[in-house]
């Protein structure tokens, strides 16, 4: 049994819609993704990029949107999405214990970029999202720097990779191995296409729940593969980024529906774990320095917006499938076997 066994219903999510050409978050015109990760014994881990637009997005910010599911986590920068409602920077993706790290490391690009930061304007909100990757990684080691974040920035472009690498390195999913997930898909109002994409840092769930395409492989896969029964403490990070005009209400309701995704894979969104969504749009752009006192902005008519969530639903789905199928098989730090989705159906 393989891929090709579950993946008919990705391959048509719906008739409505269709996947972007690279079916990856950078399917979204302008975002770019980079990993940079780091491998040294038991060392495993690393760092995810997202440059979210060209140009500067501290300068022309993005509408955005913030909704935690279960608030067990220590990313950075909420608060004033969730006042404001806009992103002014790129957001990086780490471990738990590199956030610190990570934020001193954007804020000096920022700084770099933007000379009246602090001077002549106020400071900036840099974001900053992790899961705990302790199982596999030697998190105490404290091994992402400053040069690690900045080797992520340099490696953005418009392809990159799934599965365990950068951020994705250490990371856990249904007691399978997890990490970078991600997926699109397009739609047309008025004869104009929009792309909607979705990218996760997968680090949660038990393997007797998992869910692909509503078929309970996880207790199918419980009989060939030992797994501890062990309480929900894991993470999911979730970026949905679309360049349909949407306000920050808009994106918030979307935001929260990136849940249905999560959870369509089987997760009950368990006590001890961590799920945060963040979404975000790339049109009607939120100048920092406004020339005008008023702001004139387009923005989807409510009665579409049941389209936006299924997709919304399907492309979280799919991503989540993703960073399980193209993971790699590896040992955690106490030398056990964590598979890959793909090798352990391979055992079925």
């Amino acid at each position: 049994m393989g891929w090709q066994d579950f993946q008919d219903d990705y391959n048509q999510p719906d008739k409505r819609w269709h996947k972007g050409p690279l079916n990856l978050l950078t399917d979204v015109p302008g975002i770019t993704v980079g990993h940079q990760t780091v491998r040294l014994g038991k060392v495993q881990t690393g760092v995810t990029v997202i440059q979210p637009a060209t140009g500067n997005v501290f300068r022309e910010k993005l509408p955005a949107a913030m909704h935690v599911i279960n608030g067990f986590g220590k990313s950075t920068g909420f608060m004033q999405v969730e006042e404001l409602g806009t992103l002014e920077t790129p957001i990086v993706l780490t471990n738990t214990l590199a956030v610190g790290t990570a934020y001193q490391a954007l804020v000096r690009r920022l700084l770099a970029e933007n000379p009246e930061i602090g001077i002549s304007t106020g400071t900036v909100n840099p974001i900053v999202m992790e899961c705990n990757d302790g199982q596999i990684n030697a998190i105490r080691t404290l091994s992402v720097t400053e040069e690690t974040i900045q080797q992520a920035f340099a490696a953005c472009t418009e392809t990159f990779a799934e599965g365990a690498v950068g951020a994705g390195t250490g990371m856990c999913c249904y007691d399978l191995k997890g990490g970078i997930g991600s997926a699109s898909r397009q739609i047309t109002f008025d004869g104009q296409t929009f792309t909607m994409g979705a990218l996760v840092l997968s680090n949660f769930g038990s393997l007797e729940d998992l869910v692909i395409n509503h078929r309970a492989i996880g207790k199918e896969l419980k009989k060939v593969i030992q797994a501890e029964k062990k309480v929900e403490k894991g993470s999911i990070i979730t970026i949905l980024a679309t360049d349909l005009p949407l306000d920050v209400r808009q994106l918030k309701r979307l935001a929260k529906r990136t849940s249905v995704g999560i959870t369509r894979t089987g997760s009950f969104i368990g006590n001890g774990s961590g799920e945060v969504s963040l979404a975000f749009s790339t049109a009607n752009r939120v100048a920092h320095f406004a020339e005008s006192a008023w702001s004139m902005r387009t923005v989807l008519a409510e009665n579409l917006m049941d389209d936006c969530f299924r997709m919304t639903v399907s492309v979280v789905e799919e991503a989540v499938v993703s960073s399980l199928m193209h993971a790699q098989s590896t040992c955690d730090i106490h030398g056990k076997t964590v598979y890959s989705l793909s090798d352990a159906l391979a055992r079925l």
